[in-house]
């Protein structure tokens, strides 16, 4: 349970810091957002080091699948556009992906 909190907290650090860029560059926000932007991003890399897995690139690999869900959670809840089935059908593969990526049995 713990991997999985880890993995939502790095999500959501990791859109909010790339959000803060979005908004300044695309949405012609002030520069001061890259302040929180750089911290939210810091905290993503920490918190992906968290993560309980031998190799980073696995870990890395198992949270593009949280990353996917929690990024459609994000066009929701904060830019107000609800995901339609397909995108729910591709983050349930992705997560099921990233399953088998981080759970499946490995040899000696």
């Amino acid at each position: 349970m713990r991997g999985i909190l880890t993995y939502i907290l790095a999500a959501f650090a990791e859109i909010g810091g790339c959000f803060a860029f979005w908004a300044w560059l695309r949405l012609g926000r002030s520069p001061l957002w890259l302040m929180p932007g750089t911290a939210s991003l810091a905290l993503f890399a920490w918190a992906l080091t968290r993560v309980d897995a031998d190799f980073a690139g696995r870990a890395y690999a198992a949270y593009g699948g949280v990353y996917i869900l929690a990024s459609l959670g994000w066009l929701w809840a904060v830019e107000g556009a609800r995901p339609d089935r397909w995108d729910a059908l591709g983050a349930a593969l992705c997560l099921l992906g990233a399953a088998v990526i981080l759970f499946g049995p490995r040899g000696a």
